[in-house]
């Protein structure tokens, strides 16, 4: 008899799995990235006023769900904050 309970308990699901709250919510409407428009001002280390939107008062780099930039564009940014700080321009 204990055998058939323990399968009952490996059937049943816990708790968290039954809360909303970490069901991943689809409605969401998820935003573009802002230096992928039409438009948008190129990336370069000389663009300081561009660079200084994406650190932190720290001086750290801003991750990109925080910013909501692509991929490629938050290395492109990486590199050029990278080198405006060894060339003293942050």
């Amino acid at each position: 008899m204990p055998k058939r309970q323990n399968r009952n308990k490996k059937n049943k699901q816990s708790n968290f799995s039954k809360l909303s709250i970490f069901q991943p919510n689809r409605n969401r409407f998820k935003k573009g990235c802002p230096l992928s428009i039409k438009g948008a001002p190129k990336i370069d280390y000389k663009n300081i006023k561009l660079l200084k939107k994406y650190i932190s008062e720290n001086g750290k780099i801003l991750p990109s769900r925080i910013t909501n930039v692509s991929q490629k564009k938050q290395r492109e940014l990486s590199l050029s904050i990278k080198r405006a700080r060894s060339l003293a321009l942050l």
